[in-house]
């Protein structure tokens, strides 16, 4: 059990590193929490540090979550409570993207999760990260929201996963499909703020990335 124990304050330490605070302080002498949206994550990032900053901070947000997945999760000085390395793995993962949102070194207040829960999903299954990657993409591209994008990558997630495991040859572990049921429960909590931004019409959005607009817009 104790094993088990350091596994997750190990990976929660690790997705509690506070990437966009600290680049922003080293960048521009400024707490990125007082500026743009005032979230300590990856979009914010791109709006005031720049996009070269705004995606370092996402690869390392994203490198957090795989890290605490495929690393933090083999360490080995004891016995485990149950035999399954891919629950080992999910838990760690977890633990990443609690740090990451709630985050020791930052009041607790750090980004939604969503980076860092991309970085476990790469660890943990490479193919459904891409096909929700894709949907992040085609949502981002075409309304040029972020928010709407994160979550409806979130949402895309245990359809993948079924789908994946319905019509190919992958098997899809069965605490990863209960887990990928909650994490876009988790992601729409995170942001719902932009949500009630959203259903006003006035959530920020990156224009130039409306690619389908109409000229009339």
């Amino acid at each position: 059990m104790l094993n088990l124990i350091v596994i997750l304050l190990l990976s929660y330490l690790m997705g509690s590193l506070p990437t966009s605070i600290i680049v922003a302080r080293i960048t521009k002498g400024i707490d990125i929490r007082q500026y743009g949206s005032g979230n300590a994550g990856g979009t914010n990032s791109f709006r005031v540090l720049g996009w070269k900053a705004g995606l370092f901070v996402s690869l390392v947000d994203i490198g957090k979550g795989t890290f605490a997945t495929l690393v933090i999760s083999t360490l080995r000085f004891g016995e485990l409570p149950f035999e399954s390395q891919s629950a080992v793995m999910i838990l760690a993962g977890l633990a990443a993207i609690l740090g990451h949102t709630y985050t020791i070194f930052a009041g607790f207040k750090g980004g939604k999760g969503v980076a860092t829960g991309a970085g476990m999903l790469l660890g943990l299954f490479p193919v459904a990260f891409l096909i929700c990657l894709l949907v992040f993409a085609v949502v981002l591209f075409t309304t040029g929201t972020v928010s709407l994008s994160s979550i409806s990558a979130a949402v895309s997630l245990p359809i993948a996963l079924f789908l994946l495991d319905q019509f190919t040859s992958a098997e899809v572990d069965a605490v990863l499909k209960g887990v990928s049921l909650i994490i876009p429960l988790f992601i729409i909590f995170t942001h719902r703020t932009n949500i009630r931004r959203l259903l006003k019409g006035e959530e920020n959005s990156f224009e130039k990335l409306k690619i389908f607009r109409s000229k009339k817009a």
